[in-house]
């Protein structure tokens, strides 16, 4: 027995989705094997010393770094990146990438961008991406040089991938955040929609952010960063 074709529920002139987005959510999701939640980003010495303790005080955090930190650094940086690496301009790339390294408050934190950016490529290069190959081994790899490079070669849009990229980080705090407190599952999922407008928000004005404004200075995280190489007993490595 014949059934009819089922209705195309597309607005007239729609298309459905491309490859794109299953490539963006691939990267941005924890099950991404590049050992991102095995760092907290100093969170784990704030929950210590009592800066963050509770729900309230997680968003303050997270959200103040968002749209701080990230805004203001990571974002533009990584629209810098993602163009070089489609104009395939060299010398930008490892300038971008040498400037986001540099601007890292604190030596765990520089290693941890060091260990996600040669993860991420040792992964983009088993998936095909030649690319990705020489900074298997670079000295200082960040994880957006890496994630733009995806992003680029993947023809995710700059303005999604940067999102996704904010995303990732807000969403690894967070589980940091419940595991260190600890949270409900409730009250993670609060902290993420609270981060949803924020985030649209930051990237928004990250891409537009010119040349001579981008730079960010979080001493909260400085010191956490710092301090928490002497924590005497540690769950995550920064």
């Amino acid at each position: 027995m014949s059934h009819p074709a089922p209705p195309n529920l597309l607005p007239q002139g729609e298309r459905g989705i491309s490859l794109a987005l299953p490539r963006l959510l691939q990267l941005c999701s924890p099950a991404l094997p590049v050992g991102a939640y095995a760092y907290s980003q100093g969170l784990e010495y704030a929950v210590e010393r009592g800066w963050v303790r509770d729900e309230a005080s997680a968003g303050d955090w997270i959200l103040g770094l968002l749209n701080h930190s990230l805004r203001r650094l990571d974002v533009p940086v990584f629209a810098r990146l993602y163009a070089a690496w489609q104009a395939g301009d060299d010398v930008d790339i490892r300038r971008w990438n040498a400037r986001l390294y540099a601007s890292r408050e604190a030596a765990e934190l520089q290693r941890e961008d060091q260990h996600l950016g040669a993860a991420l490529a040792r992964l983009l290069t088993d998936l095909g991406l030649a690319e990705a190959a020489p900074w298997q081994k670079a000295p200082r790899a960040c994880f957006a040089t890496l994630f733009s490079l995806a992003a680029a070669r993947w023809e995710i849009t700059l303005p999604e991938a940067a999102a996704g990229y904010a995303w990732a980080w807000v969403e690894n705090q967070v589980a940091a955040a419940t595991r260190l407190i600890p949270l409900g599952q409730t009250a993670s999922q609060r902290l993420l929609v609270a981060a949803g407008p924020a985030l649209v928000d930051a990237v928004q004005e990250g891409l537009a952010l010119p040349d001579g404004e981008i730079g960010a200075t979080a001493p909260g995280l400085a010191l956490a960063g710092a301090l928490h190489e002497t924590q005497y007993s540690r769950l995550f490595r920064s």
